[in-house]
């Protein structure tokens, strides 16, 4: 996993294939947590390139990752997400409380465009 940022909106791209290990998806959600307690993001891209499978323990980090955003308005949001794994956030509903892009780079754009129309 690999935190950046892209045009001033935090980028959170994961690096594997396949994101199932326990200890793994522990230690990503550690991360995250501490770089939000330091920088207090408006959103998070989740950016899943290249991802065709993940455990439901990642739903567990994303709706974690967005309860901790909530206080201050923030939200997660998921780009290139692969369409077997788009089915199960429409068959949990979660698909109704993300914000999904096919690509990063629409994703980084339409939050810039945010951010510039609330400055």
């Amino acid at each position: 996993m690999e935190i950046t940022s892209q045009d001033n909106v935090t980028v959170v791209r994961f690096e594997a294939a396949s994101i199932s290990d326990v200890e793994a998806v522990t230690a990503a959600s550690s991360q995250i947590r501490s770089f939000i307690d330091q920088n207090h993001p408006d959103e998070l891209i989740f950016d899943f390139e290249g991802v065709k499978f993940f455990s439901s323990q990642v739903l567990g980090l994303l709706l974690d990752i967005r309860a901790k955003l909530q206080p201050y308005n923030g939200k997660v949001v998921i780009s290139a997400i692969n369409p077997q794994l788009h089915r199960v956030f429409k068959i949990t509903n979660l698909d109704k409380i993300f914000d999904f892009f096919p690509d990063k780079e629409s994703a980084v754009k339409a939050i810039s465009v945010d951010k510039k129309t609330f400055d």
